[in-house]
């Protein structure tokens, strides 16, 4: 009887500075990694224009179910601000294996988690933090009105690419978790507020937060939140009506 070698999994690809891949890139750096693979800046070699690509595990994007909808995803949402936007699919041979990589554009910026760390105290007034949530849930009603979602909101995988009067932001990377529902939605509502929250100092520092705070965060209760923001378009609409 045959006997059949199994390619053991990928779990990291590790390309160092340099590399070519799929002929026509260079890697540059690391930007991150996950779950689903890792995530490098690259320039085209034919133009120098640097961008960003997302390299997949193959485990973890059986038959490019992955790669393909996120795809279609950015490419449904290429019109909000907040997205990276989508360029093109390409493959690659890695151990005799085939992997995937999508190729996006590349944003200047700090990580969010990394913006509140040079900050005095790691936190920002209260004034500058809700110009913060202002912008995120404006960026976030964009993909809910196209019935979209992020699934997974965190100061890790915003970028912010400027500030002053108000933030400009990207959503670094999109999740899948499957149809949007309305929990999906009241997730991603969810999830701003607690970025409000924790830019702000988190429990530390709520107590002596001024009463328009207090009126959104509601003490991260989820039930007394979506009872008060039926949407993020609600939350947008609230923090615009606010008086100091």
């Amino acid at each position: 009887m045959a006997s059949h070698t199994r390619t053991a999994r990928i779990e990291a690809f590790g390309f160092q500075p340099g590399r070519i891949v799929a002929r026509k890139y260079e890697i540059v750096c690391p930007l991150g990694a996950g779950w689903e693979g890792e995530v490098y800046k690259i320039r085209e070699r034919a133009t120098g224009i640097e961008m960003a690509a997302k390299f997949f595990f193959p485990h973890r994007n059986p038959k490019d179910r992955i790669s393909i909808y996120y795809a279609k995803k950015l490419h449904r949402l290429r019109h909000c601000p907040i997205v990276i936007q989508y360029h093109n699919q390409e493959q690659i041979m890695f151990r005799g294996e085939p992997v995937t990589f999508l190729v996006s554009d590349y944003v200047e910026g700090q990580l969010l988690s990394q913006f509140l760390s040079s900050q005095p105290g790691r936190r920002i007034s209260a004034f500058q933090a809700l110009h913060l949530l202002h912008a995120l849930a404006q960026g976030i009603e964009c993909l809910h009105k196209k019935r979209e979602y992020h699934g997974d909101l965190h100061a890790e995988n915003i970028i912010v690419s400027r500030y002053g009067l108000g933030f400009e932001l990207k959503l670094v990377d999109m999740f899948y978790w499957g149809r949007t529902r309305s929990e999906n939605l009241q997730d991603d509502l969810c999830d701003l507020i607690r970025l409000f929250y924790d830019a702000l100092g988190g429990k530390r520092h709520y107590a002596k937060q001024p009463r328009v705070v207090k009126e959104i965060c509601l003490g991260l209760k989820r039930s007394l939140i979506t009872k008060k923001f039926r949407s993020v378009a609600a939350l947008r609409e609230h923090i615009e009506r606010l008086e100091w």
